[in-house]
C-alpha cells in the first residue's frame, strides 16, 4: 500500500471507490501521521476515536451503494467551527472548554457529504493574525524550512494550523475561514491551495465570528482539484444566515480542464508595492506568461483606490470585532473571572480571557464606534470599501479575472515580526482587497524561493463566477507544474 497521506482527495476518492483501501484504513493512516507530528501543533483537538467511528460508517454506507462526495475523506476542522459535542475554542482561554450544543452548517454539509473529522486545527486567537502565533494554545509550526529558521517559520494565519495539516500529510483537506486573506495567505506560505469563495457562498451559521462582513468559509487542499471537490460540499443556501446567498451553485469541478484561450486576464499596477520582495515579483512575471503561452490575453488594469483597502481593513474589521466579543462577558458561556460587582466581573474576564492581539482589536473597534468618531472614522471606511467594490466591478467588465501575488514576503521566522505590527498586518497587503469587495479568490502554490520555499499567485474573479476563477486557477497550477512537498515532519 503506497503512503496513503501523499494522495490528493481525488486520488483518494478513487482509490476508495476502487477497493484499494478502505476509508477505516486510510483514516488510521492520517491519525499515525498527526501523533508522529505534534510538534508542529497543528491540531488543538484529535479526535482518533470520532474519526475511526465516521470512517467505519463511511465504509458500510459504501458497501450499500451510497457514496457521498467526500465519503471516507479525513480532514482536519478549524477550531472556528462550532462541532457537536466536541470541544470549540477559537484557540481562546475565553473559550477554553466550551462544547457547542450544535454543528455549523459548513461541517454539517461536509458530515453529509461522508467526511471523516480527524480533529480542530489551531488558529491566530479569534482568527485575528497573520501569523499563527496568537492562539491560546501557543504558535503553529510550518513544516517547511526547517534548515531556514532554528526558531522555525510561521505557516501563515489565521488558518494556520488547517494549511500547517494539509501541507504535512496529516489530512487531506481542511477548512479554514478568510477574514481579510486568512485562507490565501497561510497557503501560500505552506505550498498548499487556499481558496475563499465569494461572501455568501457558504454559511456563517456556526461559525465564530470575527467580522460579520467579511467573514467566509472555503477549502484548503493540496489541488485546485481538491479544492473544487471539497467546495461544491461545503456551499447552499441556509436560512439560519441572513446574509447566506440563493444563487444557484454550479458544478465546480465541470470547469477545470478547459482551456482559457480568449479570456482576459487583468495585472493591476498599483499592486507593485513597495518593499515585495523580488522573487514573488519575478514569479508573479512568470505566471502572466503562463497564462499567456495558454492563450490568455494578459493586460494591465487600474485599480488605484486599492491603496486604502488595508486601513480600510483595519478600521472596519476591528468594528465589527468588537461588537461582535461583546457577548463574551462571563454570564452566560466561556471563562467566567468573578469581580466584587458586575462591572469588575466583565473586567477581569474580558482581561485574562482574551489575548493581547484581541484585546487590542477589540480596543481600536471601540474607538472607531464610539462618539465623535464614528463619522471620522467607521462610516468613512464604508464608503472607500464601497468605492473599491466598484473599482473592482469596473475592472471586470474589462478582464475575466485579476492575477496577483498571494502574499508580498514568503514565510518568516516565528518571533520575527511580532513587535512589529505594521509590518505583520502588511502580510495581508494582496488579499484584503478582494475580502473588501466580497470576490472570490484562490492562491495556487507555484514556486520556490532561493532558501526553498513556496511562494503562491492569487486569482480574483467577480462575485460568484467561482466557475472561471476555477478554470483559470487549473490553468495556471498545471502549467506551472507544482510537486514540492515539505520533508516529513518528525517529532513530539
Amino acid at each position: 500500500m503506497s503512503d496513503l497521506t501523499e494522495l490528493t482527495i481525488a486520488e483518494a476518492l478513487e482509490g476508495l471507490k476502487a477497493r484499494e483501501y478502505t476509508a477505516e484504513e486510510l483514516t488510521e493512516e492520517h491519525i499515525k501521521s498527526i501523533e508522529a507530528s505534534r510538534a508542529l501543533n497543528a491540531f488543538v483537538l484529535e479526535t482518533p476515536d470520532q474519526a475511526v467511528d465516521d470512517a467505519k460508517a463511511s465504509d458500510a454506507r459504501r458497501a450499500r451503494g451510497e457514496v457521498g462526495a467526500l465519503e471516507g475523506i479525513p480532514l482536519g476542522v478549524k477550531d472556528l467551527f462550532c462541532t457537536k459535542d466536541v470541544r470549540t475554542t477559537a484557540c481562546s482561554h475565553i473559550l477554553e472548554n466550551f462544547v457547542p450544543p450544535y454543528e455549523s452548517f459548513v461541517t454539517g454539509k461536509l458530515r453529509a457529504a461522508g467526511a471523516c473529522f480527524l480533529g480542530k486545527t489551531n488558529l491566530d486567537e479569534f482568527a485575528m493574525g497573520s501569523s499563527n502565533e496568537t492562539s491560546y494554545f501557543g504558535p503553529v509550526r510550518n513544516p517547511w524550512g526547517q534548515e531556514v529558521a532554528d526558531a522555525g517559520l510561521v505557516p501563515g494565519g489565521s488558518s494556520g494550523g488547517s494549511a500547517s495539516a494539509v501541507a504535512a500529510g496529516l489530512c487531506l483537506g481542511a477548512t479554514g475561514t478568510d477574514t481579510g486573506g486568512s485562507i490565501r495567505q497561510p497557503a501560500a506560505f505552506c505550498g498548499i491551495v487556499g481558496m475563499k469563495p465569494t461572501y455568501g457562498r457558504c454559511s456563517r451559521w456556526g461559525i465564530v465570528a470575527f467580522a460579520s462582513s467579511l467573514d467566509q468559509a472555503g477549502p484548503m487542499t493540496r489541488t485546485v482539484k481538491d479544492a473544487a471537490i471539497m467546495l461544491g460540499a461545503m456551499v447552499g443556501f441556509d436560512e439560519n444566515d441572513s446574509t447566506s446567498a440563493q444563487n444557484v451553485v454550479p458544478d465546480f469541478q465541470a470547469h477545470l480542464g478547459q482551456d482559457i484561450k480568449g479570456l482576459r486576464i487583468g495585472i493591476p499596477k498599483e499592486y507593485r508595492v513597495e518593499g515585495m520582495d523580488q522573487e514573488i515579483e519575478a514569479l508573479w512575471t512568470k505566471g502572466a506568461g503562463l497564462l499567456e503561452e495558454q492563450g490568455a490575453e494578459v493586460v494591465e488594469i487600474s485599480l488605484p483606490k486599492t491603496k486604502y483597502a488595508l486601513p480600510t481593513y483595519y478600521i472596519i474589521a476591528p468594528a465589527e470585532a468588537s461588537s461582535n466579543l461583546a457577548r463574551y462577558d462571563g454570564m452566560r458561556f466561556g471563562l467566567r473571572v468573578d469581580g466584587e460587582n458586575l462591572e469588575e466581573t466583565y473586567m477581569k474576564t474580558r482581561a485574562e480571557g482574551f489575548g493581547a492581539e484581541v484585546r487590542r482589536r477589540v480596543l481600536i473597534g471601540t474607538y472607531v464606534l464610539s462618539a465623535g468618531y464614528y463619522d471620522a472614522y467607521y462610516l468613512k471606511a464604508q464608503k472607500v470599501r464601497r468605492i473599491i467594490s466598484e473599482e473592482f466591478a469596473s475592472a471586470f467588465d474589462q478582464v475575466d479575472a485579476v492575477l496577483t501575488p498571494t502574499a508580498p514576503t514568503p514565510a518568516f521566522s516565528r518571533g520575527e515580526r511580532t513587535d512589529d505590527l505594521i509590518s505583520m498586518y502588511l502580510n495581508d497587503v494582496f488579499t484584503v482587497p478582494a475580502s473588501l469587495a466580497g470576490l472570490p479568490a484562490i492562491s495556487i502554490p507555484a514556486g520556490l524561493s532561493s532558501h526553498g520555499l513556496p511562494l503562491g499567485l492569487q486569482l480574483i474573479a467577480r462575485a460568484f463566477d467561482e466557475s472561471t476563477l476555477f478554470r483559470v486557477a487549473g490553468a495556471l497550477e498545471e502549467a506551472a507544474g507544482w510537486s514540492p512537498r515539505p520533508l516529513k515532519y518528525q517529532g513530539s
